[in-house]
């Protein structure tokens, strides 16, 4: 049974030919997929033959979603997402979620904001990089998500919301970079003109730091957005709340974000979340103004969001502000993150699978 949704227009093409069909009914079956077309009775335009054809042989595939919770302060919908089709093979935990098994859940988190909606986006289930100060990491890595399900995402936020997604930002649960080749198809299919046909500057990618990647981004997408998740400035430091560290310093990562800018032209944004007694004393501003400085480059602060297995515990936002302040002083571009979806574990670091009740 052959899934669909995440193949490129020219693989369902190919598909339809070695089901006997032309292959611009392939196109027809591309185009009604990215427009978040769930079953085959759906594809109205193809002849009723060939749909029952394509129910015996193929899948559309995606994601469905099985829980939404709505934060009332700000409208942010948190959506726990099920796998259309089979799930891949697990590596790592195989408890279940509401009795599915864990490697067939994963959320993501719909936000609306002036420029228009935004979706976070999960590449994987759960996660292998171990952040101290992050809920994804606490049940460890289940299995990487395909660009299909990483669409589907997207689809599905737009089926219920009744809304659409214009921008996407992949730092949902898992390390995109991780999983570097579903995410980049994923980009592809978002950006295909018979698609979605989203603009590559309406996608960000966010990454703990893993410097390979980091350079091979550059060349593959040297338009869409980078994000770097960044929270301490010393190797001790970093390395104590973020272990990928221990692999690629924080001196070497921030150099290989310098060589990206210089490439792509392009800035990046490093994310720093704020823990109290943790990282944001005036000496950790200090720091993150001396070795940032120069560089084409924006912080986004973020008062560390609430988890309770952590034991830590985020800064205020007067002092976010107060070093925002700082930094705008030393001439490095800095911003406060809006809060959003706290209030149903949707904000930054939150997202994570629990076992919960789903409503009807």
């Amino acid at each position: 049974m052959q899934t669909l949704l995440g193949m490129t227009i020219d693989e369902v093409k190919q598909f339809a030919v070695e089901i006997g069909e032309k292959p611009f009914r392939g196109k027809q079956i591309f185009v009604w997929l990215n427009r978040g077309a769930s079953s085959f009775d759906e594809m109205t335009d193809l002849p009723k033959a060939l749909r029952e054809k394509l129910k015996g042989c193929a899948q559309v595939g995606g994601c469905r979603a099985v829980k939404v919770q709505e934060d009332p302060s700000d409208g942010t919908r948190k959506i726990l997402f099920e796998a259309a089709g089979p799930a891949e093979q697990t590596d790592g935990q195989s408890g279940s979620v509401d009795g599915r098994t864990a490697a067939d859940t994963f959320e993501g988190v719909f936000m609306k904001y002036s420029y228009g909606n935004s979706l976070c986006v999960s590449s994987q289930v759960g996660c292998r990089m171990g952040c101290r100060f992050c809920a994804s990491s606490l049940g460890g890595f289940v299995r990487n998500l395909s660009a299909g399900e990483m669409l589907g995402q997207v689809l599905e936020a737009e089926r219920v919301t009744g809304e659409k997604v214009g921008h996407i930002v992949i730092m949902g649960m898992g390390e995109p970079f991780d999983n570097y080749e579903n995410v980049a198809g994923f980009l592809r299919l978002l950006h295909a003109e018979e698609g979605r046909n989203m603009g590559w500057r309406n996608m960000t990618v966010s990454t703990s730091g893993i410097i390979p990647m980091i350079r091979q981004f550059g060349e593959d997408f040297p338009q869409v957005n980078l994000a770097i998740s960044l929270h301490r400035m010393t190797d001790e430091g970093r390395s104590r709340i973020m272990p990928v560290n221990r692999k690629y310093p924080v001196d070497e990562l921030i150099e290989a974000a310098r060589e990206y800018t210089v490439k792509t032209h392009r800035r990046v944004t490093f994310e720093y979340a704020l823990i109290e007694g943790e990282n944001d004393s005036d000496e950790d501003v200090r720091l993150m103004t001396e070795k940032l400085s120069g560089m084409l480059c924006h912080v986004n602060l973020i008062p560390l969001n609430k988890v309770d297995e952590t034991g830590f515990s985020g800064s205020s936002r007067r002092r976010a502000q107060e070093i925002a302040g700082m930094l705008e002083t030393a001439g490095i571009p800095a911003t406060v993150r809006r809060q959003l979806g706290s209030q149903i574990d949707g904000a930054c670091g939150q997202l994570r699978l629990k076992q919960q009740t789903v409503s009807d």
